[in-house]
């Protein structure tokens, strides 16, 4: 419990009228969740207005109202808070009501198209191999030392964000690190949080069906940038033309990795197989168990992130050439087969273009490369027939098949990623709407010493069909298929 003018504390106000001195029991943006005691915030959101639940949330017992716009009725049991944006408002209102949790330790906001949850994972790892308490924030899963807590989105709403990072206070964790979505820097949902520090891997292709324009998906990263204090760092990939766009404005102390322009933190590699890569970094030949050029800027990112943190860079090394990389990034699957097989989340055009080059990189050109890819329903349209390019360019087999169609037909999803292939390639693809289906047909086309590569959908453990998650997990099926022919 808090009292209200405390809770307000930096939130931009308009008007007030009302006890400003009532105590607070809870915090609510969601009317259904009001209690007697809350605090109700009516937040403008893509699905619904909070505005139109001001009165519920008054008779469901909340005793004061921060909103953009007022309403006609006003109830003399309620305080009302005017404010200019009512979703910033709501994170600075949520970082004090949990007591400004991510001032009370280093964290480290990591945003990019490709990378965060890589970069965010080895960072978590690192640190706790380095004998600290850390916090995790990211796609996959949220994490409190070796605790685990379900993650639902990339980056949670404001309220769940800093009871995290309360309970990571609580639990005497040191460090956090989180991946920082565009959709949650756009809605302000990391609004009064305080970053240590934030990294940008890259930015390509993605999320257009969200921002309209690729200009305004960049102006959503940025503002992670733009929102950093003087006492915090921004380091960011030189060697992505962007890079230099999130550096500007920033008060932040301005970093750079690469690995083939100018940098503060350089690397240059020595040799990339599918055990691995050997990197030069400050004169020391280091090998690392990642692989591909794409996992090199990622573990620049976290090196040049753990040194402006203060780490010793000889022991920073020595930990990270001993990690492994995130679940269902780049993941190779031990299978009897003598068949290479790898689950990627590569679902973005350069994604795939990245694990495609790396596996060219490493094949000796005796071996076909089988690829199992299809585009998510409900989501930027325009990446499809680019996804298709690159798969049908880069591969000598490509199996179309559903990832994730959710509302839309998978037929209708493949039709149009097909619109990006040439008449030549078509004899190289095969369409089959069933996944598992489709993996199975990629098993069966490929020979001993082929390369077999299911992108899209990484670590995730479902198929997301009319709205109904269904149990689905590309490793077990590649796994278990590959497992099957080989006996």
């Amino acid at each position: 419990m808090a009292e209200l003018r405390d809770i307000l504390y930096k939130v931009s106000l308009i008007s007030a009228s009302g006890d400003m001195t009532m105590e607070i029991k809870s915090v609510c943006f969601d009317s259904r969740k009001v209690e007697k005691g809350s605090l109700f915030v009516a937040v403008k959101g893509t699905q619904a207005d909070g505005h139109d639940f001001i009165t519920k949330a008054v008779a469901k017992g909340a005793v004061a109202i921060v909103c953009q716009n007022l309403p006609e009725e006003i109830s003399t049991s309620a305080t009302y808070v005017a404010v200019k944006d009512s979703a910033a408002a709501l994170g600075i209102i949520a970082s004090n009501f949990y007591g400004n949790p991510s001032s009370k330790l280093k964290l480290v906001g990591v945003t990019g198209t490709n990378g965060k949850t890589t970069i965010a994972t080895l960072l978590f790892t690192l640190y706790r191999k380095l004998g600290y308490a850390v916090g995790l924030l990211s796609t996959v899963e949220n994490k409190i030392d070796d605790d685990i807590i379900p993650a639902s989105h990339t980056t949670p709403d404001a309220l769940q964000l800093n009871e995290l990072l309360a309970n990571m206070v609580d639990r005497g964790c040191d460090y956090a690190f989180m991946e920082v979505s565009s959709h949650a820097l756009d809605q302000s949902r990391v609004a009064g949080v305080h970053f240590t520090g934030a990294i940008f891997s890259n930015i390509s292709h993605d999320h257009l069906d969200y921002h309209k324009t690729f200009d305004a998906y960049i102006t959503a990263k940025k503002k992670l940038f733009d929102g950093l204090s003087s006492d915090a760092f921004a380091l960011v990939n030189s060697d992505d033309k962007r890079g230099a766009i999130m550096l500007q404005n920033t008060k932040a102390s301005k970093q750079t990795y690469a690995l083939k322009s100018v940098a503060d933190f350089k690397a240059k590699m020595i040799s990339n197989t599918i055990q691995g890569i050997e990197l030069e970094i400050d004169n020391k030949n280091v090998w690392f168990k990642l692989i591909g050029d794409f996992n090199a800027y990622n573990l620049m990112a976290v090196y040049g992130a753990a040194v402006l943190l203060g780490e010793d860079s000889e022991d920073t090394l020595t930990a990270l050439s001993s990690l492994d990389g995130a679940e269902g990034r780049f993941e190779v699957v031990e299978t009897d087969a003598k068949i290479t097989a790898i689950v990627d989340y590569a679902h973005t055009p350069d994604a795939l273009k990245n694990v495609l080059e790396t596996i060219a990189e490493f094949r000796t050109g005796n071996e076909k490369v089988i690829t199992v890819v299809g585009c998510g329903g409900n989501r930027d349209t325009s990446k499809r027939p680019l996804m298709a390019a690159i798969a049908c360019k880069l591969s000598d087999k490509v199996v179309f098949t559903s990832d994730n169609p959710r509302d839309e037909d998978p037929e209708a999803i493949i039709k149009d990623m097909k619109e990006g292939i040439s008449p030549a390639d078509y004899k190289k693809t095969v369409v089959l709407v069933d996944r598992e289906e489709a993996i199975k047909t990629a098993c069966l086309l490929a020979g001993d010493n082929d390369i077999i590569l299911v992108a899209g959908k990484g670590h995730e453990k479902y198929q997301e069909i009319k709205g109904v998650k269904h149990p689905f997990d590309d490793k077990e099926v590649l796994g278990r298929m590959l497992n099957l022919f080989a006996n």
